[in-house]
């Protein structure tokens, strides 16, 4: 998926990984592409969002029903392992903020 999530309405919760990449890809790509199958598959998922520019730093916005389903992801032990992965090898930096979204809006929405 590329591109602006279709999302309900609010409330939901966001869950914005912001990251800065290592160099080499050293397994990254196979496990992103799993990371995002995985997710769709947990209940509360309703979306995401993902760039990153040719420097290395990168934003993911993964979008929940609410904060349990969040944190239930979290928990996931393939995503555990993802996550391990992440600290020892592909990320130089990263920060992770939960948001509950209360307002959306846009061109096609109030």
């Amino acid at each position: 998926m590329t591109g602006i999530a279709n999302l309900p309405e609010p409330p939901y919760t966001a869950v914005i990984f912001s990251n800065l990449r290592t160099a080499g890809d050293n397994g990254y790509g196979v496990m992103a592409d799993r990371m995002v199958t995985l997710a769709q598959e947990q209940p509360g998922f309703l979306g995401y969002e993902s760039t990153r520019d040719e420097d290395g730093f990168g934003i993911t916005v993964s979008y929940w029903a609410d904060e349990d389903a969040a944190r239930a992801w979290k928990q996931v032990h393939e995503h555990a392992i993802a996550q391990q992965r992440g600290r020892d090898v592909w990320y130089a930096d990263y920060q992770v903020r939960v948001a509950t979204v209360g307002r959306a809006y846009g061109p096609d929405h109030g």
